[in-house]
């Protein structure tokens, strides 16, 4: 079995946003030479997630509405965490998103459904964060 590593960096100049990171995950897989196998790709930060979905801003928008109910951002005096960094929504939007996506790999090309797409969603922005994308298989 092979095993491929790779980390992308991101530094959105917003402190929110998604971005879609399917052509840079195809490249790491084409550039790992494996055929069949499992693709893990996960943030190294726990203030940001990745995610599978649809390429449609309409519901990229819903996503940010619905999460910023959920957890609103201000006032910053609603969370306990809030202290050193106020970005304790950050880290509750992050556990309702999921921390990483796992995708089969068949033929050397990733295995996805019709409208299927890989999204980084930060959340604490405005610095460098790592993705980490591991390949294993032959």
């Amino acid at each position: 079995m092979k095993s491929y590593r790779k980390e992308l960096v991101f530094h959105l100049s917003s402190r929110r946003g998604i971005v879609n990171i399917t052509p840079q995950i195809e490249a790491a897989l084409g550039e790992s030479r494996i055929q069949e196998g499992l693709l893990l790709v996960n943030p190294m930060h726990i203030t940001a997630s990745v995610f599978i979905n649809d390429n449609e801003s309409g519901l990229h928008h819903d996503f940010e509405t619905w999460l910023e109910k959920l957890a609103p951002e201000k006032p910053y005096s609603q969370y306990q965490h809030n202290g050193y960094e106020d970005n304790a929504d950050a880290h509750l939007k992050r556990t309702i998103m999921g921390r990483e996506a796992v995708i089969a790999v068949t033929n050397g090309r990733l295995d996805f459904g019709t409208w299927e797409q890989i999204f980084y969603y930060e959340f604490d922005g405005k610095r460098d964060k790592r993705v980490l994308i591991k390949i294993i298989g032959e």
